[in-house]
């Protein structure tokens, strides 16, 4: 048979690889910088882009699509031609994935720093970057998917399985929770409310690890270890098993970030119980990954790379036995809105993600130019200082964890709480010192892997295309020999398409739908109203400013939560919530009760110094929100965008809304005179104060007395 001659282009996997080492250090640099500031706040400089709130999104999105994201293309852009036998389907679709993915980036870390957020985790970027993710999106998967119909190699290999329902299965979640209404050109409502959007928003969050943190990186492990190893891939069945099974599973399981919270009771059930049968797919890909080397664990104990791969499997398998853990109510009890998720999320953040990309451009690197590692000795160097710098970073968190929640829960004799939300709060603060080190080591490791690899290219030369031959794929398939039945999925990529979006989608529409179409799911309460005009500014203002990363407003019913916060939350509360703010993390205590609670005066000085009101708080200031006058332009538009989801603002309000918003921010201002506090009240302060008075009073005739926080 003819052999037909083509090259490999190492360009953009170079590009790739630099941008995920450059986004990786960048990313981990801000995630230092805000463990530090969780101890000392004054490392929020009292600026408003470099706030806590702020900041939290800018690390998250550039981990997880700058550092991540980019080390998925490297991976892709390398490994798909050469298991294809053919080059990529097409140069400019690739540079246009390239160079629109770092724009991405750059406008989400200026977006985000500049106050412009969904307020949704994970999903925080504002609609026109929503729409370049999607354009750009659609660019790589035509090129993937150029390249697979182009390919001179039938059958499709494991890792590219994987490749094709990340691509397909990210793009529906970013679709279905990217519905927004804009009402302006940076800034837009969620399209879903309350519980419905809490519901899609950790559907879609708990699936962007799955899928975006998890799958790829698996098509990774199944490249990149063998490759290291030299070995083929312990189990092809077993292989099968672990895809199908982890893509139809994982995608059911997003309401376990949600128990005790007011989803219904049915969805937060299904949710545990798809969390914990995806145990067996996990595990299943994690022994496959490290069987994989078997006869080939000696060189474990020489090659680096071989190490970083075995520590991020392991750290892999470790986080998915944690995860369906978690997703029990008992110990989700424990570990919900505690530290525990975040030292959780770190392990496989650090250990899986981080360590297998590690390894991948150890690997990678020296043969794009074409040299050996300048350095194995400051390769292990640079394994061993991760290692420890995970250490240091979760033990103190799962630590933090259970001090707190056994603080929280503690009563008297006399049935009183036994500490103050701050105290706990103080207690914490050493462990945040620990987890701020534990991360400044990890990093420091890293950037002893950017010289090592920077040292590597300078002794080397950059091929920038390497020629390779293999005869053209025959038209009419011939089997020889028996065949497994699944055979017949990997040398049709559009059927492995189609089937992977049909598995994944299931879940999302059997969770979902019933949550829109079923009525009693949503109980309404007769004395819920929409926010004022004022209030609804001042909400804007609490979600630009990420009060969400810090406290959440969602009372769980019990006792501890009950007496510290107020009666427990209900689904009704919030369908006026676009987004919804339930939150995730609680640095701060719960908001969901907070009107009343104090008067004006002391959300005024709380806001401008909190320590003034609660010393020993580690809330950053806001003095720009005593400057900064309220956006009353943009009332009129945010009026008629709620009322276009459904808020039932009456016909025509827009054209009084500023007076009614007027006239509650001179009461405001009164209130504050009385307390001998002078400030116009045109500030964005006095809106700030408004909807942070209006939290839980609703339903406040309903609530019990509660205790003090």
């Amino acid at each position: 048979m003819e052999l037909e001659r083509f090259s490999y282009d190492n360009r953009l996997p170079k590009y790739f690889a630099i941008a995920t080492i450059f986004w990786g250090a960048v990313g981990m640099l801000i995630g230092v910088l805000i463990a530090f500031q969780l101890a000392f706040p004054v490392l929020n400089l009292d600026l408003a882009a470099t706030t806590f709130g702020r900041l939290r999104p800018v690390h998250t999105n550039a981990v997880i699509f700058a550092f991540v994201g980019n080390g998925i293309f490297t991976a892709i852009y390398y490994a798909l031609p050469r298991l294809l036998k053919t080059k990529m389907f097409s140069k400019l679709l690739g540079n246009i994935h390239f160079w629109g993915w770092q724009l991405i980036i750059v406008a989400a870390a200026v977006s985000l720093m500049a106050g412009y957020t969904t307020g949704k985790e994970y999903a925080e970027l504002e609609w026109p970057i929503d729409i370049a993710i999607t354009l750009v999106w659609v660019v790589f998967g035509i090129n993937m998917f150029g390249t697979i119909l182009t390919r001179r190699e039938r059958h499709l290999y494991v890792a590219i399985w994987f490749f094709i329902a990340s691509w397909v299965t990210v793009a529906m979640l970013h679709i279905v929770n990217s519905m927004e209404l804009p009402f302006s050109w940076m800034k837009s409502y969620s399209a879903y409310a309350g519980v419905q959007d809490a519901l899609v928003q950790w559907w879609y969050g708990h699936n962007a690890v799955a899928f975006f943190l998890t799958t790829p990186y698996l098509g990774l492990m199944y490249y990149f270890i063998p490759k290291a190893a030299n070995r083929p891939v312990y189990s092809y069945r077993l292989s099968i098993v672990h895809f199908w099974s982890l893509i139809f599973l994982y995608i059911w399981a997003g309401p376990h970030h949600l128990l005790y919270t007011a989803l219904p009771e049915w969805a937060q059930s299904l949710g545990t119980a798809f969390s914990i049968m995806l145990i067996l797919p996990s595990w299943g890909g994690m022994l496959n990954g490290l069987f994989t080397l078997r006869g080939a664990w000696d060189k474990v104990r020489e090659d680096p790379i071989l190490k970083f791969f075995v520590v991020g499997v392991t750290c892999y398998g470790m986080s998915t036995f944690e995860g369906p853990m978690l997703s029990l109510k008992n110990v989700n009890a424990i570990s919900h809105y505690s530290d525990w998720t975040i030292a959780h999320v770190h392990i496989g953040a650090l250990g899986w993600n981080g360590f297998l990309t590690f390894g991948m451009m150890y690997w990678l690197i020296p043969r794009l130019f074409k040299t050996d590692l300048y350095s194995k000795r400051l390769a292990g160097t640079h394994f061993w200082i991760g290692t420890l710098g995970i250490i240091l970073y979760a033990i103190p968190m799962y630590w933090a964890a259970f001090r707190s929640y056994f603080m929280y829960k503690a009563f008297t004799p006399e049935g009183q709480l036994q500490y103050q939300f701050i105290d706990i709060v103080q207690t914490t603060i050493p462990f945040y010192v620990m987890r701020a080190v534990g991360g400044t080591v990890y990093l420091l490791g890293v950037i002893v892997m950017i010289y090592n690899l920077i040292k590597t290219a300078k002794q080397g030369a950059f091929v920038e295309s390497e020629e390779a031959e293999a005869a053209a794929l025959p038209k009419a398939y011939v089997t020889t020999g028996k065949t497994f039945w699944h055979s017949v999925i990997e040398r049709k990529p559009i059927l492995l398409l189609v089937m992977s979006l049909f598995v994944v989608a299931l879940g999302g529409i059997f969770e979902l739908i019933p949550t829109f179409l079923v009525k009693s799911n949503i109980p309404t309460i007769a004395s819920v109203k929409p926010y004022t005009p004022l209030e609804l500014q001042g909400r804007d203002i609490y979600v630009r400013e990420g009060c969400y990363t810090c406290h959440s407003q969602m009372i769980r019913p019990f006792r501890y939560e009950v007496m510290r916060y107020g009666e427990y939350s209900k689904a009704g509360e919030f369908v006026y919530d676009h987004p919804f703010q339930w939150g995730s993390k609680r640095t701060g205590p719960d908001l969901a009760r907070q009107g009343g609670k104090y008067p004006d005066s002391w959300h005024f000085n709380h806001m401008l110094d909190p320590t003034s009101m609660s010393p020993g708080s580690v809330m950053p200031k806001y003095p720009w929100l005593f400057e900064r006058d309220i956006d009353i332009a943009s009332t009129n538009s945010k009026i008629h965008a709620m009322r276009k989801l459904g808020v039932p603002y009456e016909a025509g309000y827009e054209a009084r809304a500023n007076d009614d918003l007027k006239m509650q921010a001179e009461k405001i201002k009164y209130k504050l005179q009385m307390d001998k506090i002078e400030i116009s009240s045109n500030k964005e302060i006095i809106a700030l104060i408004a909807y942070l008075q209006r939290l839980g009073k609703d339903i406040k005739g309903e609530q019990k007395p509660t205790g003090t926080n």
